[in-house]
């Protein structure tokens, strides 16, 4: 069950994939958290140290759209091939996938690193946050490469069917960054510089782990010298099917600029605080639903290249179904205990009383979102890349970013910012799911079919 999806239950491979996946992702996302936690901790810093970090999240986005578009466009990819037999084509697919994530991490530190000022501006700054803002961003750019790599190559891993090896490449970086973290920030005093220092110390320590695996004697498949020269009819393919992943990440990006500059004007930079604090729960909250979903992609994929699309139909349903649950269970939570998420991040009481009730706003019909992750999870592991980009952008650019900008003009002011996400997520969701059930999830049950007639005697 290990190595061949085909074979077993299919919610058992699921699980076996996302649970670790899960744990990994959780990891990953106590790079960032924990920095905020502390820099929102920062003896007189109030939530200054906080809005600076938020101003930074959209350049961090950026790369992060980067890394998903060739990532999670070659894992898929990668899986097929597995499925279908042709070994020599998967590994193919990941030292060109190695090779897209280096070069295109060194162009990103480049532009990031040379126009961070003007575009910090842009995001929303003002002159008191951008000190935080730029002593974090300045040290953070230089852990681009081992980022992208890191997070890139890591899915290569969970699709060969070592799930805990991929969970342990997060695993390691984040306790040392755990560790890092307090040494630098309030042992060293280095403040907002220490955490990003201890973020890219620990990026290093992940990249190393992947690429070690990736080259070593355990893994079925390995990156080799002489597949990583591009090839750009595969990068095509890469990319097409990555695209979903990046108008996602890259759609993120918009909206938070959107946002940050519309907090700015209607809240000011409290208001930018409070959103990095409730993008901080999101995260967390969302975690365990993206876990299942990017879990449950080398299961399906495997599959739908082996032809087994009963079994594709089953893994379909139980993420669904299991989303849906969580994410009911997630926003039940919110109502009852806002104060207490908010006061992981932040001691400031002006933050606290006007972050309790943005947090129910944005997290109102929190279950819808299972909807889009399903969707969209099911069309970039079969591969329609078209389907999974439209609802990327259908969501985020043309319901969220739009709302963001007119909601607070319609007389809402900085409530209609936090009422944008639970509506998209309602049309957006919803949209991506019924379409996928349409045309997707109809058509694999009509295969099936027509494969049970030509076995039956």
């Amino acid at each position: 069950m290990a190595n061949d999806f085909s074979k077993g239950k299919v919610w058992q491979n699921i699980i076996y994939q996302a649970i670790p996946l899960i744990l990994a992702q959780l990891v990953q996302l106590l790079y960032n958290v924990v920095d905020r936690v502390y820099i929102g901790h920062l003896p007189g810093a109030d939530s200054m140290a906080l809005t600076g970090i938020g101003l930074v999240f959209p350049l961090t986005t950026l790369i992060a759209a980067f890394t998903f578009l060739f990532g999670s466009g070659g894992t898929p990819l990668f899986s097929i091939a597995r499925g279908a037999g042709e070994e020599e084509r998967a590994e193919k697919i990941l030292g060109n996938t190695f090779s897209l994530l280096l070069g295109c991490s060194l162009m990103m530190f480049l532009f990031c690193y040379l126009f961070r000022r003007p575009v910090l501006y842009l995001f929303g700054a003002s002159d008191a946050s951008y000190v935080y803002a730029d002593a974090y961003l300045r040290i953070y750019l230089l852990g681009t490469p081992f980022a992208m790599l890191a997070t890139g190559l890591n899915g290569f891993i969970n699709a060969q069917g070592y799930p805990k090896m991929g969970m342990l490449t997060t695993l390691i970086g984040a306790v040392l960054n755990l560790i890092l973290d307090p040494v630098f920030i309030f042992g060293m005093e280095m403040g907002v510089g220490g955490a990003a220092l201890a973020t890219i110390l620990s990026q290093m320590v992940s990249c190393v782990w992947v690429l070690r695996f990736l080259t070593g004697k355990t893994a079925p498949l390995h990156i080799r010298k002489g597949n990583l020269r591009v090839d750009w009819k595969l990068t095509r393919e890469i990319t097409a099917l990555g695209m979903a992943g990046f108008i996602m990440q890259g759609t993120n990006c918009l909206v938070q600029v959107v946002c940050n500059a519309t907090l700015k004007s209607y809240g000011g930079d409290l208001y930018v605080g409070i959103m990095t604090v409730i993008n901080s729960v999101r995260e967390i909250l969302s975690l365990p639903v993206s876990g299942l979903t990017s879990g449950s992609q080398p299961v399906l994929g495997y599959n739908y290249g082996a032809k087994q699309y009963d079994r594709v139909c089953q893994g379909i349903r139980f993420t669904a179904w299991l989303g849906i649950l969580y994410t009911a269970a997630a926003w039940l939570v919110v109502i009852q205990c806002p104060h207490l998420l908010l006061s992981i991040f932040t001691e400031d009481a002006a933050m606290l009383e006007a972050g309790t009730g943005a947090l129910k706003l944005y997290f109102f019909g929190f279950f819808f979102m299972a909807f889009q992750f399903s969707g969209q999870s099911a069309f970039t592991a079969l591969g329609y890349s078209k389907h999974a980009v439209f609802f990327s952008l259908l969501r985020k650019a043309v319901i969220v970013a739009p709302l963001t900008v007119l909601l607070p003009r319609l007389g809402l002011g900085v409530d209609g910012v936090f009422w944008a996400e639970p509506i998209s997520n309602c049309i957006g969701g919803l949209a991506c799911f019924l379409t996928m059930y349409v045309t997707l999830y109809r058509e694999l049950k009509r295969k099936c079919r027509v494969s049970e007639r030509m076995q039956s005697p």
